[in-house]
């Protein structure tokens, strides 16, 4: 059994949700935190400096993601994975990270999830095999991209909702963010627009000029302007598609 206290490193690009884990964390002796980063390349350098029993991973962030950081580490670490997206979860579980929280965290869940993460230090006689950079490697070389059918968004009020991609009625880009249409409602995350395109279902959802996705199923009517398209969509709104993206709804519709 450990009897000195746990060292944990948090790696995560939102500040507010690095100073939630700090504070939650208050009153945990056996808990120590001894090192923060912002970005995947100092947290390789950090975890492989400091060697922490644990690492609060961020799953997206600038430079490196959290499974980059964990394939070129050194150290071996356990892993509690932390996300905005509940698809993430798949990645935790190839991994066998000690647990995954959604941001933003609820005390309760934080302190399910400190329970489990105790258990796993302080009353264990070792770590699983293989080594999470082993389990990092096989996963990249493994992983398949996985259809995006459900996302959690933050609403007007702070509020965390799920929105079910056969929801979105069209997606628009600007640089790092997009602004998800549902209804008569919009919804800002931090994702890029690429990143939708790659993980959106190509049989509902087609990219129709750099700055737009539209899903074919709420499209009720298209009318060509001179090589383009005009696509009016069930919310009411309509979007004029590049030549490039009309020559390929054309090739769908016609």
């Amino acid at each position: 059994m450990k009897t000195e206290p746990i060292t944990a490193v948090i790696i995560e690009d939102e500040p507010l949700a690095t100073q939630t884990i700090k504070d939650f964390l208050l009153g945990e002796d056996w808990l120590k935190v001894v090192g923060e980063a912002a970005d995947g390349e100092r947290a390789v350098t950090l975890i492989d400096d400091l060697r922490p029993d644990l690492v609060f991973l961020d799953v997206r962030m600038p430079g490196l993601s959290g499974l980059q950081v964990l394939e070129n580490i050194k150290h071996d670490p356990e892993v509690v994975f932390t996300t905005a997206y509940d698809d993430h979860a798949v990645t935790a579980f190839e991994l066998e990270a000690l647990d995954y929280i959604l941001k933003p965290f609820g005390r309760e869940r934080f302190r399910q999830m400190l329970a489990r993460v105790k258990l796993r230090l302080t009353d264990s006689n070792g770590k699983p095999e293989p080594s999470v950079h082993e389990r990092a490697q096989r996963a990249l070389q493994t992983k398949q991209t996985e259809v995006l059918v459900r996302l959690f968004v933050r609403d007007r009020r702070g509020r965390i909702i799920q929105v079910r991609a056969a929801e979105i009625s069209r997606l628009v880009g600007a640089d790092d963010y997009v602004e998800l249409h549902v209804g008569d409602k919009s919804y800002l995350v931090k994702v890029t627009l690429n990143e939708f395109d790659r993980r959106l279902d190509p049989n509902h959802f087609r990219r129709i000029h750099r700055s737009a996705i539209v899903n074919l199923d709420h499209v009720v009517s298209c009318k060509p302007i001179d090589r383009r398209l005009r696509l009016k969509l069930s919310d009411g709104s309509e979007v004029i598609a590049s030549r490039r993206g009309s020559q390929t709804l054309r090739d769908q519709f016609y």
